[in-house]
């Protein structure tokens, strides 16, 4: 291996994206960190990793943290400490700087759901073109299964199995789950298969489910650009993105009773604290009905 940034960071790339066989989007998030990085430390006149030292990388994220917050520092910390534990494993340093470097605190968040109503009001489409019925096949799939719009954009037909009322979607960490299916995403799902892809596949050939009006693959930013103009047709204010339906599937479950194992293991997570932030979620909602409606809460 070469002691030259650029080549380190290539290797480490392929290393993550090979060997750790880690996501599209987890290596693309790597780059963009690490190439800023190196970016820094090359106007500092640092081309090699055993030149780098502590105050150099403290000194990054002290800049950056003028402009992003904690969550993104913490983000670009777990990047760079990963590289850093690379090149020691490769001998090219011999010394990690990164290892008491420590991320900043972040309060407790919880995220942001949509209530039933809103749920509804949002996946109340009129079915007038082929693309309203993909549009409504994908919310309704993405509510009723809690997928990541990654996971929901890169399903392919084989992943779904309307018989078994399956589908079967790669997480994180290339996990493989499978989600039951309820009825109402079925016959969604159904009429767009087996009716309207065949109309909007145009002269490409994919096996992608969910397509765009060129024929080819809908992409995450795609999918954000519908449901932002699906929301703002509906007249629902709650600022949200794609991720909130997932929060949205997840909190619904536990408020009407679901066992937490059952979400996390509908969700993919392989912590259970991960998903325990959605009790909290539920929680607040109960609280906030039991003020409103009981006679003596106040």
């Amino acid at each position: 291996m070469n002691s030259n940034l650029e080549n380190n960071l290539k290797d480490f790339i392929d290393y993550i994206y090979i060997e750790k066989k880690l996501s599209d989007n987890t290596k693309n998030a790597y780059k963009q960190d690490l190439s800023k990085y190196i970016e820094y430390l090359k106007d500092r006149k640092i081309t090699s990793p055993e030149q780098i030292k502590k105050q150099d990388i403290t000194k990054h994220l002290e800049v950056l943290s003028k402009d992003i917050s904690p969550r993104s520092i913490n983000r670009k910390i777990v990047s760079i400490k990963s590289f850093h534990k690379f090149l020691v494993r490769e001998s090219i340093i011999k010394k990690n700087v990164t290892s008491d470097i420590d991320s900043p605190k972040i309060g407790k968040h919880l995220p942001k759901v949509l209530n039933v109503d809103e749920i509804n009001k949002l996946l109340d489409l009129k079915l007038v073109t082929p693309f309203d019925s993909r549009n409504k096949a994908m919310l309704e799939l993405m509510y009723a299964t809690g997928l990541r719009v990654s996971e929901l954009v890169n399903l392919r037909l084989d992943d779904i199995d309307l018989e078994m009322a399956l589908v079967r979607c790669m997480g994180k960490g290339n996990k493989e789950r499978i989600i039951p299916l309820g009825e109402i995403a079925i016959t969604y799902l159904s009429s767009y298969i087996n009716v309207y892809r065949r109309l909007m596949l145009k002269k490409t050939q994919t096996n992608i489910l969910f397509l765009n009006n060129h024929g080819k693959p809908l992409t995450r930013q795609g999918f954000f650009i519908i449901l932002k103009s699906i929301a703002r047709e509906k007249g629902i204010r709650t600022d949200f993105s794609p991720h909130t339906l997932r929060h949205s599937f997840a909190t619904h479950l536990i408020e009407y009773g679901a066992d937490l194992r059952s979400v996390q293991e509908l969700l993919g997570h392989s912590d259970m604290s991960t998903t325990q932030i959605y009790t909290h979620v539920a929680q607040n909602k109960i609280k906030k009905d039991y003020d409103a409606f009981h006679p003596r809460s106040k």
